[in-house]
């Protein structure tokens, strides 16, 4: 239903089907391969890939797995600094959007190979790169591949397991990206708006057009304020009925974010949260299919 916030999506999950653990931070100490993700949606993939190993076999350490936290400003520690020189694979979004992790690797002269989603995604070249590609199913599907070789070729005694839980991903993909292609056939074309590019590619699956300002929202991404054209450009969409829904990231906020907020909402336009990294008890696939659900009950 339109509004129904993401949090009281997770809160009935968690009381229904109890913790939908995303991504443990288990010790590479015991395990026999370590995989470090720079944030708990890389994690939580890994996590569905690795279900039902023996104990021990696989540790998935997130760096950074709290909602509340900006990924761009960031800070790793020294504890970040350990997992990473004991990893045997890191992963990492790339494109400049976790710089965080080249820096703990240089500083533990990790030699670990490492997985990039942006250049596995073919947008590492675009002209205005987009970095947030795990909201992309395509790359999701690609990163998980990647893993999932790395895995066979690590300890064939898994194959089964490894396949298996592959499969299941890969069709979990697969049920995405038709619930997208079920909302581009019905509200293709129709205009949404942002307040930062996170969202773009998953809206760009569904037909759905960004009608926003971009140096709006890339003010909003940077944590500048827009000039006050652009945010009244902005404003003027919802007064205008130019876009059918606003889509907001929960992670960062400011004055110029609640006002476009309250001018959705004053205009009767839905207005959908979503975040960068994973929320508690939650699995990427749970998590990118509410918000698609999310979007096709706010457009109906």
């Amino acid at each position: 239903m339109p509004g129904r916030s993401l949090a009281a999506f997770i809160g009935a999950v968690g009381a229904t089907a109890g913790c939908l653990c995303a991504c443990s931070a288990a010790s590479g100490e015991t395990a026999d391969i370590s995989i470090v993700a720079s944030t708990n949606v890389y994690g939580s993939v890994v996590q569905q890939l690795v279900s039902g190993l023996p104990p021990g076999r696989v540790s998935v350490t997130a760096i950074l797995a709290d909602a509340s936290v900006d990924p761009h400003s960031y800070e790793a520690s020294p504890r970040n600094e350990l997992a990473i020189s004991r990893a045997d694979l890191i992963i990492e979004n790339g494109g400049g959007y976790d710089g965080f992790v080249d820096t703990l690797r240089a500083a533990a002269g990790a030699s670990a190979p490492v997985v990039n989603a942006v250049q596995l995604s073919g947008h590492a070249h675009d002209a205005e790169l987009n970095e947030h590609v795990w909201y992309d199913f395509a790359t999701v599907r690609r990163v998980a591949q990647r893993v999932t070789a790395f895995l066979l070729a690590r300890d064939p005694r898994d194959a089964p397991v490894l396949r298996r839980n592959a499969a299941a991903f890969a069709a979990g993909v697969r049920r995405l990206d038709g619930a997208a292609a079920r909302i581009r056939a019905r509200h293709g074309g129709e205009g949404v708006a942002i307040t930062e590019p996170v969202p773009l590619y998953l809206l760009q699956s569904c037909g759905l057009v960004n009608r926003t300002p971009p140096e709006f929202s890339q003010a909003i991404e940077e944590g500048t304020d827009a000039s006050p054209r652009l945010l009244q450009a902005t404003l003027d969409l919802f007064g205008a009925h130019q876009v059918r829904l606003l889509v907001d990231n929960e992670q960062t906020a400011g004055p110029q974010t609640d006002d476009v907020i309250a001018a959705a909402r004053s205009a009767g336009v839905p207005v959908i949260g979503v975040t960068e990294t994973l929320p508690a008890d939650v699995d990427y696939l749970s998590w990118m299919d509410w918000i698609l659900h999310d979007i096709a009950a706010a457009l109906s």
